[in-house]
């Protein structure tokens, strides 16, 4: 269950994400799945996600990526305190990086 709700998560939608196999058909599932600014504000937190992971300052990110400072600040406080959700995903892009050299 997430921290944040009393309520248990469906997990139908995780186990539907697990069985995507390229980018298209991610893009076409979210496509389908969230509005456009729903969209846009996942992969703007995202962006945010990777260059604080990358060590960049709010000021850069924020004229980078256009993001608001409260975003940031959200972004930055789950990179802290969150779940490690973020952390798991930029572990395993880096050992897929690493793999393809």
């Amino acid at each position: 269950m997430n921290k944040n709700t009393n309520q248990p998560r469906n997990e139908d939608l995780y186990k539907a994400i697990m069985e995507l196999r390229t980018i298209e058909e991610c893009k076409r599932f979210f496509d389908d799945l969230c509005s456009v600014s729903e969209l846009r504000a996942m992969e703007q937190r995202f962006q945010v996600a990777e260059l604080l992971h990358q060590g960049m300052i709010y000021n850069d990110i924020l004229e980078k990526t256009g993001a608001s400072s409260a975003t940031i600040s959200r972004v930055n406080r789950s990179l802290r305190y969150g779940n490690d959700g973020y952390g798991v995903i930029f572990q395993r892009m880096e050992d897929e990086g690493k793999r393809d050299k």
